[in-house]
């Protein structure tokens, strides 16, 4: 990176005040900025670092007074957060550009697989028949891919995932390592005598702009499928189990489990260490907050949290009583002795 604060402006368009000349470098956080990088503030909690701050530009909150930082480069924006989102994405796309395209020779690819066009494929990755891998996407280092696999454009598949057959995955996906799609749902049949398993002969489908973090399992439905629709963003350790539906936009948290057969909402968000029962439906726009039990459906348009699952406002005030039952159980204990040395 080397641009002007002008130029980093004309991607962002904000408004700049201070030197539009000034050349930056790379970028940093507030604390450790140096005068040839750019920073952002992104919440007003982090404002006393201003004043001490070394940065060369400031992406700056345009609804803040900035009369005591005008001695500063800024560029004011109504979200700073974002914009610097937008210039991390640009340095981003840097280091992915300089993966070199090509298949190693060490690679194993069948005969009848469709590779696109500009498409890297790494060290000892496995490809089996007939799957397809589209234009522009990177599949690195002692990835598996199974047979009858379909993968979109402009993908990037970090080392170690494993990819089993007839899974379905749309363009501009980011599969971080240690994922794996498609394993064997957890169907059983206990008969008392015996556990039996039920064959999962179904599939995973995954949408457009998805991103799933390290060591993910998604599972393969029993029957039909498993599907994550586009733009949700699943974090680290997140387990989704068979015929699991998940809508638009949504994002899980790390540690979250979620049983089969659940459908989750368009614009849900779901807290860490979450666990999730299966058979139920969580409706479009919900909160679910961290280390919460849902064992119930829930509706749109609401935040919940605890365990069991309470509408927000209650559990908080569960909350505050669970604090107060050790004064309240000593109360009791002595309005009971008072009532008994009245009865005596």
């Amino acid at each position: 990176m080397k641009l002007t604060l002008k130029q980093i402006n004309d991607i962002v368009n904000g408004t700049i005040v201070g030197d539009e000349n000034i050349v930056l470098t790379g970028v940093n956080s507030l604390e450790e900025a140096t005068e040839n990088e750019l920073t952002f503030l992104g919440n007003k909690k982090y404002v006393h670092f201003l004043k001490d701050t070394k940065a060369g530009a400031i992406f700056f909150p345009s609804n803040m007074p900035r009369q005591e930082y005008e001695n500063k480069n800024l560029i004011l924006l109504d979200n700073p957060q974002l914009a610097f989102a937008k210039i991390l994405t640009m340095l981003d796309q840097e280091r992915i550009s300089a993966i070199k395209i090509g298949i190693s020779p060490k690679a194993s690819i069948t005969e009848n697989v469709s590779v696109g066009k500009d498409v890297t494929i790494g060290h000892n990755v496995v490809i089996e028949d007939n799957s397809i891998v589209g234009d522009n996407t990177k599949i690195l280092a002692n990835t598996y891919i199974g047979n009858n696999v379909c993968i979109g454009k402009n993908c990037l598949i970090y080392p170690n995932v494993t990819i089993r057959e007839r899974t379905r995955i749309g363009d501009n996906c980011i599969i971080h390592p240690g994922v794996v799609i498609g394993a064997d749902g957890f169907g059983f049949v206990n008969t008392g005598k015996e556990i039996y398993k039920i064959p999962q002969i179904g599939f995973v489908e995954i949408g457009n702009n998805v991103e799933i973090g390290a060591n993910t399992t998604i599972d393969r439905a029993a029957i039909g499928k498993t599907f994550i629709d586009d733009n949700t963003k699943i974090d680290n350790l997140v387990m989704v189990a068979h015929n699991v539906q998940i809508g638009k936009n949504s994002t899980i948290v790390s540690q979250v489990g979620i049983a089969g057969s659940t459908k989750i909402g368009s614009n849900v968000t779901i807290g860490g260490q979450t666990g999730v029962v299966g058979h139920i439906k969580i409706g479009d726009n919900v909160m679910v907050g961290a280390k919460s039990g849902v064992t119930s459906s829930l509706e749109d348009n609401q935040v919940y949290a605890g365990y069991p699952i309470q509408l927000y406002r209650k559990h908080l005030q569960t909350q505050v009583f669970l604090k107060r039952l050790p004064e309240m159980y000593d109360q009791i204990k002595s309005l009971i002795k008072m009532f008994n040395k009245k009865e005596g």
